[in-house]
């Protein structure tokens, strides 16, 4: 008898994974033209100081280059920019002017802040990252140019590179050819996208690999919302192929509902129904007419659904006239609510540990010279603002792989910078570790050997020999440093960042629910509800995964919420199916309302075992049923739940 091969532990396996996908090219040309030109330019100018702090703002936006639109592109590497600029400049005179108490209590408010803002989403953190890493970069650096100075070369290297991606196109477009441009290529693969997933949901009704499928459609539709939702300097679409692109964004939404309701009901569907969706994605990606299209049977009300969904495609396709993106716009108070509360309390609080104790530490080896000559101490605290984020993985397998990368970085810096000229071979060194970024961010391990390797010709360049040997002393200092902090008792509830982002799943949720209940026939409202609770969801998922492949002293603290998350997740696919079912029959059947009352309990249960209690505003199972049962008796042409 074969015995099972034993399975890793969690926090194991999450530092042994990578992700996996093609090669991003055209962010691979736009890395090799960033940090290395911009470092030679400074070389041969004679400020080769300037050039240095231009190149790190360049590499550190190309951390955020990520695949998407060019418009998404202004936000998700202009504002950490931003950041990282002001913290460069708030760093430089904190470094000039105050003590070392002084800067250490100065840094740990940063470290407060930057923490807490990192809680509202990816961009907000990595707004809160450059912040913290340019703070300690301008304190510990010294730079003989004045503050402001340093600042804006720090913008302008990052705007070089932010340039690049707005300008140059990609592999994709110029396979196109001329005729369809550039310009939204992003946005163009982004919906594509969309009816890919669809038809790929569709192939997969009534197989166990419905719920991934579902999954993945989630993600393609939040990838088309980010890609057309971007700054833009007009309120609407200013041009007629971005109205089309809107159009056929919006014209997607109820083919994703069908899809979702054929998905919930467990049977498979005629294999032609995916063929329309597949046939929509051609178009986009092509820029030419739907031509025709498959009509799906008309035997369910989900399948009735789907092709008329199909019909309304084709129809705005052909018009292009625009439409909704369906997003749901978060205030300034509601921004203000995530910072200040248990997610943003709990990870400012260790941000805040972490970077303070370190930036004290770092000093004190400083002063004291306690292992031989140290006269930038800026290494220790940046190394631990990117371990302590919790959205880089799980702690310990962060600080495993930023320990191994460093050190492997720091080996192969060591025997290339012993034989490459100077400065020449650093530059190239540097030019190549930019092309690198794009490939490496599949993995921790590999990112931070690059990026050592980078920095460290930079500093080289810079005039600072030597120095591979300290920084990865300085790199396990943090690493020790952030697995204490890490562990630390908060205020408050222990993995507060996971149960805030479940109860927001949940209350979107019921949000959802409720409006399909109350009203049916505006689907408008609707289809914005249906992508906030499935965005919430997978957010709480996401952040779930990432806590379970902890250590067990703290993945305990989020014990049995992942079964809450998967209850969530079919109590919203219940409600898709129950608003497709109304929208045909203007009543629920027997299966959908068994349903409904048997999530209730489950859901029910398992909060109360994940020990979640009740959820804000006592929004409980029970009360969800409750408004379930008021909404059926209101004159709404839907059956009474119970």
């Amino acid at each position: 008898m074969n015995r099972p091969a034993p399975r890793l532990p969690p926090w194991i396996s999450h530092a042994l994974s990578a992700q996996r996908g093609p090669v991003p090219w055209s962010a691979v040309v736009r890395g090799a033209l960033a940090a290395g030109p911009l470092l030679l330019a400074g070389v041969l100018a004679g400020r080769t100081s300037l050039g240095v702090v231009a190149a790190l703002g360049a590499m550190l936006a190309g951390v955020n280059d990520r695949p998407g639109s060019r418009r998404a592109s202004v936000g998700r590497l202009g504002l950490p920019a931003l950041a990282g600029a002001a913290g460069l400049l708030a760093g430089s005179y904190a470094g000039r002017h105050t003590g070392a108490v002084t800067l250490t209590l100065l840094l740990t408010l940063l470290g407060l802040l930057g923490g807490a803002v990192s809680a509202v989403g990816p961009v907000a953190s990595a707004v809160g990252t450059q912040l913290l890493v340019t703070s300690a970069l301008g304190a510990g650096m010294m730079l003989p140019e004045p503050g402001w100075e340093s600042a804006l070369l720090y913008l302008a290297g990052a705007g070089w590179l932010l340039g690049l991606r707005l300008l140059l196109p990609t592999p994709s477009s110029a396979a196109r050819g001329a005729r369809l441009g550039y310009r939204f290529d992003g946005e163009r693969a982004a919906v594509a996208g969309v009816y890919e997933a669809v038809a790929a949901l569709l192939d997969a009704a009534g197989t166990p690999g419905a719920t991934a499928r579902r999954a993945a459609l989630t993600a393609a539709l939040d990838q088309a919302q980010d890609a057309l939702a971007g700054p833009r300097l007009r309120r609407h679409a200013g041009s007629a192929a971005e109205r089309r692109l809107h159009a056929q964004y919006a014209a997607a939404l109820p083919l994703a509902e069908a899809a979702t309701a054929l998905a919930w009901a467990e049977r498979p569907v005629p294999a032609r129904a995916g063929e329309g969706p597949r046939r929509l994605a051609v178009a986009v990606r092509a820029g030419a007419p739907t031509g025709p299209l498959p009509a799906p049977a008309r035997t369910v009300p989900a399948l009735r659904a789907l092709d008329d969904a199909l019909l309304r495609a084709a129809e705005a396709f052909d018009s292009g006239e625009g439409g909704r993106l369906h997003t749901r716009r978060r205030g300034a108070r509601a921004l203000l609510r995530i910072v200040l509360g248990a997610g943003g309390r709990e990870y400012g609080f260790r941000v805040a540990a972490s970077f303070g104790a370190s930036a004290a530490l770092a000093q004190a080896l400083h002063r004291t010279g306690w292992y031989g000559p140290h006269p930038h101490w800026y290494w220790l605290p940046a190394t631990a603002v990117f371990l302590v984020k919790p959205d880089l993985g799980p702690l310990v397998s962060r600080v495993l792989s930023r320990a191994a990368g460093t050190v492997l970085g720091a080996l192969v810096f060591a025997g290339v910078a012993a034989v490459v000229p100077r400065p020449g071979g650093l530059i190239a060194v540097v030019a190549l570790c930019g092309a690198l970024i794009p490939v490496a961010a599949r993995h921790f391990a590999a990112l931070t050997a690059v990026i050592t390797a980078l920095v460290l010709a930079l500093l080289m360049v810079g005039g600072e020999p030597g120095a591979s040997w300290n920084r990865i002393g300085e790199t396990l200092l943090a690493c020790a440093l952030v697995l204490i902090a890490g562990h630390l008792p908060v205020p408050g509830e222990r993995a507060g960042g996971v149960r805030a982002r479940l109860t927001v799943a949940a209350d979107a949720a019921y949000t959802y629910l409720v409006h399909v209940l109350d009203e049916p026939g505006e689907r408008a409202r609707r289809w914005t509800l249906r992508r906030d609770a499935y965005r919430t969801l997978a957010e709480a998922q996401a952040a779930i995964g990432r806590a379970a492949a902890e250590l067990p002293a703290l993945a305990r603290h989020t014990e049995g919420t992942a079964e809450v998350a998967a209850t969530l997740e079919r109590l919203v696919d219940t409600t898709t199916a129950c608003a497709v079912h109304l929208d045909d029959t203007g009543s629920l059947d027997v299966r959908h309302r068994e349903r409904l009352e048997q999530l209730f309990t489950e859901l029910a249960a398992r909060r109360r075992r994940a020990g979640l209690g009740t959820a804000d505003g006592g929004r409980t199972p029970e009360g969800l049923s409750g408004a379930i049962s008021r909404a059926g008796r209101k004159e709404t042409g839907v059956t009474q739940i119970r």
